[in-house]
């Protein structure tokens, strides 16, 4: 290399130094200039003119709607488990949280969000990828209804749900088929709880969520056994039961209720082959437009008024 071509790209490096040294002093991230968002795609869905839908790796303001009257549902990637707030008119409801491992996490998130209390917590069913970090919810945010199934484990993780619960003086109630409440102005109804020790799957509560047009379906691990028996025609956006497990998502069930958008939460790589391939198969046989947490993270749904 000659002395002149060095000699330039001394000058190039002297340059880019000073830039770098500029813009620290005036407080901008300059690594941040050239890294990824973290909020990596905004969509809008051709069949549902009036939803948008949000997705990044971690929760942060971008998540964050201030328009009160829209319904917003977000399905928190926790790998492989399940957690989904629900919010309107500011109210909320959570169902599930994830893994014991997930609590913290969780917690982060809805302070991320500016969450101060959960209306009504749902823990849909025992197993510990569901009800994990329920009571790390439960000891940091005010609580108001607590709805589980009438089934009982002898798990630490279930006892630690029950301290929290005793911890702040809360009682946990079991809610019957048929049974409705509000969040904000969405009209939520109980179409399935169970209380089957043998399969605790068969003991999910599930929940169908209406606001305005569209109709949502919270199905827990519930299997093909309960979805068969559920009363319901038309779904617009469906939570995959069971992380898309082959146990759940018949064709049939499908065929009935026809979601346009389907929800699976499932963590990567993860040792039960979950989502199969049949369930996939069958999402896209109906026409169903997926979004997984594995692959895009955090979801939000935004339903605008």
């Amino acid at each position: 290399m000659s002395r002149r071509r060095k000699k330039s790209n001394s000058i190039i490096y002297l340059i880019f130094a000073i830039i770098v040294i500029i813009i620290s002093a005036l407080g901008i991230d300059f690594y941040g200039i050239f890294a990824e968002k973290e909020t990596i795609n905004v969509v809008s869905m051709e069949n549902l003119n009036n939803v948008t839908i949000k997705t990044g790796k971690k929760i942060t303001k971008d998540f964050i709607s201030e328009n009160n009257e829209n319904l917003k549902v977000y399905f928190f990637d926790v790998g492989q488990a399940d957690s989904m707030l629900i919010q309107n008119e500011n109210e909320t409801m959570l169902i599930d949280a994830g893994n014991n491992e997930d609590g913290d996490l969780l917690v982060k998130n809805l302070q991320e969000l500016q969450i101060e209390k959960i209306d009504y917590l749902i823990g849909t069913h025992p197993h510990e990828d569901h009800i994990g970090g329920l009571d790390d919810i439960i000891k940091n945010f005010e609580i108001g209804t607590i709805y589980m199934p009438k089934v009982q484990t002898n798990t630490k993780t279930f006892e630690d749900v029950l301290d929290a619960v005793a911890n702040k003086n809360l009682k946990i109630e079991t809610p019957k088929v048929g049974d409705s409440f509000k969040i904000g102005e969405a009209n939520c109804k109980v179409l399935a709880v169970g209380n089957d020790k043998n399969n605790l799957n068969l003991s999910s509560i599930v929940i169908q969520m209406n606001f305005e047009n569209l109709s949502y379906l919270f199905t827990g691990d519930a299997e093909e056994e309960i979805e068969n028996k559920l009363e319901l025609e038309k779904i617009n956006i469906l939570k995959v039961a069971h992380h898309g497990s082959d146990t759940s998502s018949s064709l049939n069930f499908l065929n009935k209720t026809a979601p346009e958008l389907a929800i699976i939460s499932v963590g990567k790589d993860n040792s039960y082959g979950h989502p199969s391939q049949t369930t996939l198969n069958n999402l896209k046989n109906i026409g169903s437009t997926i979004y997984r947490t594995d692959e895009v993270g955090n979801i939000m749904i935004e339903q605008h008024k």
